[in-house]
Order: structure tokens, then sequence, then C-alpha cells
């Protein structure tokens, strides 16, 4: 994404012509770095991993270290193109619905999983109703709310002062899920969903068999799924070794043998690893690399860059953790950061100014919606400190995993608040992404914090749901506005395409109000691999298509 161009891999591509390719047959996305290079079989890789945060349990993951990996491993009713990132048929061999409320999903019969049984519906049913379930606190919850009866399976807040023992949901399965048959299920929503089968390829989706309810927590450090590779060991903090599944079902079967994810603490020792051929791939080319294009001098031939579905952005801790970065505050800051100037100086001019809170890749982006409090504006920004009655926590601080290549411009960025406001401003380094996203999830992050978001799914809903919908998995602000979560709904139920882009871009305007977080870039992702590999590409998703990769 350099300078200000918005042609994009997936740009253009309306919600109707998701829809319709979602209910229909996927073919295999096959593509490579090198033109028309064949895909060869076999072999091992290293690519660069970094510690989940969770076990790896599909419904359970929420972040891109453990959710790399559960790319590769899972299998759900709907994947995504490789290259379009349009949605195509998986396990599910039709999704059908006359209503956009009341769908019918049939399976293609005896897809398997990893332990050789069979994937039938009461998989998809089950572990939707278990990762649903309240008590079960699931980070992936909130993506079932719009099936019918997920309310009853949330607990109510107790009433009364200091901690107290939430009482039972009133009921464990979701009314919204019926098992027909063994190759069938219906879904019903609560209200119209319009994108329902959109949606139905990210990982919470995933089905998961029948020995995952024997012992969950368990489960999540060998997990068995669907796709094309298997795990086969996790060593913490080491490696997780991955090979290829041999009677995997769908029509994509991967080149490799095997791939290990090494995990790393610092993208600077990936990177070496690359250029001296000790790793393979890396999905992040640290800043230092970047500045005048050096990394295309030290990895010739070998590297590529693409505009991705991913935006950067800062998230203040909620208000009952750290009370000192209000509303008000928040628009100071946002004025005080010279984004342009950042972007130049770290990242080369690989990045585009962020100037709302979706990214221009989906159908629906809309372009200055934060308006004024995106703008660097030192005079302004002071002058809006000042209203805000002025910073009262002493100094500003901004935290960041220290195990990725964040520290460069989280401390340009403070630079650029500490400059402009004349207030102190630390960026605070975390040891690794699991503790810093422990951290936030807690609720014991204080300040601001480093927050990115890689789409789960091509719509402009994915970028506001899950991030500023009330309770929302990823709503790590606590941000709550009545007429944001009425909005979406309102929007969600529109069957046309146009008019429920307007409708999402008109809750973006609520979260702009209060300045929910701070845009800050739409990202690009670059990437580098050794001199053994072919055939490397990155999704619209903005991760390696690592079942694709194959050695030379």
């Amino acid at each position: 994404m350099r300078g200000t161009t918005r042609t994009v891999a997936v740009a253009g591509i309306s919600a109707a012509a998701l829809l319709l390719a979602g209910c229909g047959g996927g073919g295999d996305e096959g593509g490579s770095t090198d033109s028309g290079a064949a895909a060869k079989t076999g072999g091992a890789i290293t690519v660069r991993g970094c510690n989940p945060e969770n076990p790896l349990i599909a419904g359970n993951t929420s972040e891109t270290c453990g959710g790399n990996v559960l790319d590769v491993i899972t299998a759900k009713l709907v994947k995504y193109n490789v290259d379009t990132a349009a949605p195509e048929n998986d396990i599910a061999e039709s999704i059908e619905t006359s209503d956009n409320q009341n769908f019918t999903v049939k399976l293609k019969k005896d897809y398997k999983f990893h332990d050789g049984t069979v994937v039938k519906a009461k998989n998809f049913v089950d572990a939707w109703n278990y990762t649903a379930y309240g008590p079960n606190a699931q980070l992936g919850s909130y993506f079932f709310e719009p099936i019918e009866g997920y309310a009853d399976l949330q607990s109510e807040d107790p009433d009364g002062d200091g901690p107290q023992k939430a009482p039972t949901p009133k009921a464990k399965e979701l009314t919204g899920l019926k098992v027909v048959d063994d190759t069938t299920f219906t879904i019903k929503t609560t209200e119209k969903v319009s994108n329902l089968p959109v949606r139905l390829g990210y990982t919470a989706f995933s089905p998961q068999p029948d020995a995952f309810f024997a012992d969950p927590k368990a489960f999540g450090d060998k997990p068995i799924a669907a796709g094309p590779y298997k795990v086969d060991s996790w060593t913490k903090n080491a490696e997780i070794k991955l090979s290829k599944f041999a009677d995997y079902s769908g029509a994509r079967k991967g080149n490799l043998d095997n791939i290990t994810f090494k995990i790393y603490q610092d993208s600077n020792a990936a990177y070496a690893d690359v250029q001296a051929n000790q790793l393979d791939v890396t999905d992040e080319v640290p800043a230092s690399a970047q500045i005048d294009d050096k990394y295309k001098t030290d990895l010739p031939d070998r590297n590529l860059q693409k505009p991705v579905g991913v935006i950067q952005t800062i998230t203040t801790a909620p208000a009952k953790v750290d009370p000192n970065y209000g509303p008000e505050i928040r628009k100071a800051i946002s004025m005080a950061i010279n984004r342009e100037a950042i972007i130049k100086a770290i990242f080369n001019g690989t990045r585009e100014p962020a100037t709302g809170w979706v990214s221009p890749v989906v159908d629906g982006y809309k372009a200055d919606v934060c308006g004024e409090f995106c703008k660097y504006d030192p005079a302004k920004a002071k002058e809006q400190l000042a209203k805000a009655g002025g910073f009262k926590g002493g100094k500003i601080t901004l935290s960041y995993n220290a195990d990725a290549s964040h520290k460069e411009w989280t401390e340009a960025t403070c630079n650029s608040i500490k400059q402009a406001l004349g207030v102190d401003c630390v960026a605070t380094p975390v040891v690794d992404f699991s503790t810093f996203r422990t951290l936030i999830h807690d609720r014991k992050m204080k300040g601001m914090f480093r927050t990115g978001w890689q789409m789960d799914y091509p719509s402009i809903e994915n970028f506001l749901a899950p991030l500023y919908g009330t309770g929302a998995s990823s709503n790590d602000g606590d941000f709550s506005d009545p007429a944001f979560d009425a909005k979406l709904k309102e929007a969600a139920a529109a069957t046309d395409a146009a008019a429920s882009n307007k409708l999402y871009q008109e809750a973006e305007g609520i979260i702009a109000k209060d300045m929910a977080t701070i845009p800050l870039w739409y990202s690009t992702t670059t990437m580098g691999w050794s001199d053994k590999v072919t055939n490397v590409k990155v999704t619209p998703f903005g991760v390696p298509d690592y079942a694709g990769i194959s050695l030379k």
C-alpha cells in the first residue's frame, strides 16, 4: 500500500458477490511467486512463529500467533480464496436460505478429521454450542451472538458489591441450531443476517471431533481438526510441528510434508535466519530492513509486499482500569501523531495513514470518517487537550509486544505525542505476544497499547462488530454504545448490499464520536523467504499461504 493508492486485491467485491461465491463450489487456488512454476510436493520447511496466547482451540483463539497455525490445520464450512478472499464452500456442500434468517447447511459426505472420524453435522452444532456457552469463557463466543438463543447461554451479572459467582445460564444449547441428520443441520438467527455464509469460514466456526469434548483443556496442546495439516507436537516457546494429513478430504492438499513454526522472540532474529537460509519463511520484515527497501537487496527475488486487510490502531485501557484516557483525551493524542512522518521514516512509505476504522480493501470502505481528529495538527491537539482538562495520568504510556517489530514505530509515535502535547510519553515493551495479550484480556494493562486487526472474513462488518460491539471478543477497550449495537443489527438485516454498507458506515460514524480507538495506518505485509522455497504468496488476510509453498 505505497503512497495513497487504494487499488488492492479484493477491493470492489460486493457483499452480494461474496454471498453468491459462498453458496457455490470452490476450486483449487493455485498460484506462485514464480510465473508458471510447477508446484513440487514433499519436503519440509520452517517458518516464523510466535507464542500463541492460549491452547490451540478454534473457539478460543482471537490472535494471529495461534490463528496462523489453526488456519493450516482446520477446515470449516467455507474457505476463502487465497488470491481474492472470495468465500468458497469447503466442508459445506451447500448453504441455502430464502429469507436470510433460516439457513440449511448440507455437508460433503465422508469429510474426515485427523483422527479418522467423519465430520458430521453434530460436530458443528456441538462445537458451536460449546463456544457460545458463557461459562466456557471462549473468546470466539461473540461470533455466535446472531444465532437464536445466544442470550440464554450467557450468565447475568450478579447484583451486589464485591466478587460474586455468576448464576448458571438458562440454557446450554442454542435453540437456533438443529441437527437434521449426519450431513444436514439448520441455523436460525434472531434477526436477518444477510452475510452469515461469508462469516462461516472464520476459525471460531470450525467443527470439533468427539475427542474434543472428552478433555477440552488437554485438547488444545495437540488439537485434532480437519485441515490439510495436523499438529504433531508443540514445544512451548520453541516450535509447533505440523505434518501433512494423508487423508485430507479437501480439494487443496498442500505441497509440503512438514511445516514447523519456530517461535521467535525477535523479528530481527527471524529475518537474519532467513538471510542465512536457516529459516524458510518470515511473514514479518523488521523496520530496519524496510528503510530504503533494504530487504530487496538482502533478499533479491525472494521477497514480496502486498496491501492486505489489516489496520493498526492504538487502544486505551477501559476507564475502570485507567481513567486517564477518556474520549476527548484520545482525540488530542490522535491529532498529536504525525502518521505521515512515521510511515515515511519507519516504514519507508509502505503504509497509508488511516482516516477511519475500516480497511480500504473491503467493499463499503468510506474515507475520512475520523475527520480532523486523524489529521496531525499540534496546535489543535494542544487546544483539544486543554479542552479535555489536561492529562492527569503523569506520563502517557504506549505498550507493545517486544517479540515483533514494534519498538521503532511506538517510540516514534510517543516522540510525536510528547513534542505536540508537551506531555511525557514512554513506549513500554512487554516480553512477548502471549504475555501482552493476556494482560489486555485480564484487564491489567494500563495506559495505551498497540492493537491491530487482521480481517477474519472480507466484510466491513468484521472491522466493526468484533472490535466495538458491546461485550465483543476483541473489544479490548470495553467500548459500548447502544446506538452502535442497534445500527449493527440494522445493517446485518439489510438484504441489499449497498444499503447494508451504508448502515455499517453510519455505525462507524458513531464510534468516531467517542474515538473508540485511535486509527494509525492501513497495512501492507512484507515477507521474505530462503532460496530453497518457491510458490510463496500472501493472502488478502496478510498471512502466508503455507499450504501452497513448495521446495524448488
